[in-house]
């Protein structure tokens, strides 16, 4: 018995409790402990046999050698999707970094051009809307100053307010 469970206590502790439940008949429990708090909980599914004292004599190590067999596994089989979930984390993680930098290079070879165009089509004095005055207050430049001139006298095609 003791054998069988070698492999598995090379990496964790194992309690084992026996309780008699009838007149002939026991109930052995062998329940491994977490390793760490965020290990997963599947790993520390108990076994538990019930039989004779002589059917536990004959059959618990049989027992107990598949149940670490299939304890191991599971342990590897978490152990590779982890890492897998992390490669693919980290592989994504570096596909959107390096997006954002291609990002932002395209950004920066856009930036002087589109700078240089507005500066050529910015708009002179010769426009028929009249300019902005420097003490006009609230509108910030974005619409012309308030006149106590006529609406006949402003320039066609614009609305008169």
């Amino acid at each position: 018995m003791f054998v069988e469970l070698m492999p598995l206590l090379a990496g964790r502790t194992v309690l084992i409790t026996v309780a008699k439940v009838e007149d002939k008949t026991l109930r052995v429990n062998v329940i491994p402990t977490l390793v760490k708090a965020d290990e997963n909980s599947a790993l520390t599914t108990p076994l538990t046999y019930t039989g004779s004292p002589e059917e536990l004599d004959a059959e618990l190590g049989k027992h107990l050698a598949g149940y670490v067999q299939v304890h191991q596994q599971t342990a590897s089989t978490l152990a590779e999707a982890k890492a897998t979930m992390e490669a693919a984390a980290k592989v994504a993680q570096d596909e959107a970094k390096r997006k954002a930098e291609e990002r932002k290079k395209a950004a920066q070879k856009q930036s002087p051009t589109v700078n240089t165009a507005a500066s050529a089509s910015s708009p002179s004095s010769t426009s028929a809307e009249p300019d902005p005055s420097p003490t006009s207050t609230g509108t910030l430049g974005l619409f012309p100053a308030a006149t106590s001139e006529p609406a006949s006298i402003q320039a066609k095609g614009g609305l008169a307010l």
